[in-house]
């Protein structure tokens, strides 16, 4: 799915009910520690139905094209389980979710749903950051006895690292929208000023340095 004016169009709309956030002055602190000028919580989609529709058709289309041998969808907990669930109903297909930890009580799952054994499955997530998650998830289906065929998000923020760390794992991900539409749309929006999109660009280019400096 190469449509840059749905890209465009996305950024748009998750800058405008700040599901994307931009504070290049005063940067926020991310769970890792990292200092960023960017914040994302695509859970606020959610709560705004139209969005939420354009979101779900964006990744049904995505899953489409790019899987369409897909016979489970795998949701991440906990931003990806929404999302999956409305993918995984558009399609008629079983749905599961992935926990970040077993659960620490009962069956002590990971895995919540009914995988079956040789099931290929798409993974669902909201934003790919580092990675380290994600693929975590991925690990967990494969040790499930799952085939992962890949992965779908909302957004990325396109870290070299992260790329690496998807091809190492052998993992295809699609996204509807990055990082350089973002910054293209809240340029010409008027979200942020000329130099504020340099210190953007600054932080994509090296997270930890830029990270680092703020200290």
């Amino acid at each position: 799915m190469e449509n840059t004016a749905y890209k465009e169009n996305l950024a748009k709309q998750l800058l405008q009910i700040k599901a994307i956030q931009l504070s290049p002055e005063q940067p926020f602190t991310w769970a890792s520690g990292l200092k960023s000028p960017v914040y994302c919580d695509n859970r606020k989609l959610l709560s705004y139905p139209d969005i939420r529709n354009f979101v779900k058709d964006g990744l049904v289309q995505l899953a489409q094209e790019y899987f369409p041998q897909a016979e489970c969808i795998a949701g991440v907990a906990t931003a990806g389980i929404p999302l999956g669930v409305l993918i995984a109903d558009a399609l008629q297909l079983p749905f599961v979710y992935v926990r970040s930890k077993p659960k620490e009580h009962g069956l002590t799952n990971t895995i919540e749903g009914d995988l079956k054994h040789g099931y290929r499955v798409l993974v669902v997530e909201d934003t790919i950051s580092t990675g380290g998650s994600s693929l975590k998830a991925v690990e967990d289906l494969r040790a499930a006895g799952a085939e992962v065929i890949g992965m779908v998000a909302i957004y990325k923020y396109g870290f070299e690292s992260a790329k690496q760390k998807f091809e190492d794992a052998g993992v295809l991900l699609k996204t509807l929208t990055n990082y350089e539409f973002m910054i293209r749309t809240a340029q010409s929006s008027g979200y942020v000023t000329e130099e504020e999109v340099s210190t953007l660009q600054d932080w994509r280019a090296n997270p930890t340095a830029w990270s680092a400096a703020q200290q």
